[in-house]
């Protein structure tokens, strides 16, 4: 059975590595590929988001009544898309030292977000949810 934990890690993992390539043209005064990285990671970003907030989340919050968990990773969410729009505004005006601070601050929080899903979300999530994970992925769009 597929397991919720390991799709969403890995879909982190992708995006982490999105974020990694934007970075290094950013280093290296490659706007233009920069600029393209950046908006790849920023669209995969929001799209995990969006399978968060409309498919997984209301399905954990539904079969648990535990909304206090949802609603402080949504408010992460909401915390790293300013971020995220800030660093792409780096990335329009060109301001490598910009970037490139805001870059160290997000990924730290990304980190921290993600370790908090894969390590406790994610696995209440299999456990809570384990007879509609299939169904839950598909509506993601992973299965």
């Amino acid at each position: 059975m597929p397991k919720l934990t390991d799709a969403m890690t890995n879909n982190h993992k992708q995006c982490d590595e999105m974020f990694v390539q934007a970075e290094e043209a950013v280093s290296k005064g490659d706007w233009a590929k920069a600029s393209a990285l950046f908006k790849e990671f920023e669209e995969a970003v929001e799209q995990h988001f969006l399978m968060e907030e409309t498919v997984l989340f209301p399905a954990y919050t539904a079969k648990t009544n535990l909304s206090s968990v949802t609603d402080a990773l949504m408010n992460e969410h909401m915390q790293m898309r300013t971020m995220i729009f800030e660093a792409g505004e780096s990335i329009k005006t060109k301001d490598q030292e910009q970037f490139l601070g805001q870059a160290e601050t997000l990924l730290t929080i990304m980190q921290q977000h993600n370790r908090k899903e894969e390590s406790k979300m994610y696995t209440m999530a299999d456990s809570s949810l384990r007879g509609e994970v299939d169904e839950l992925l598909a509506k993601m769009g992973m299965a």
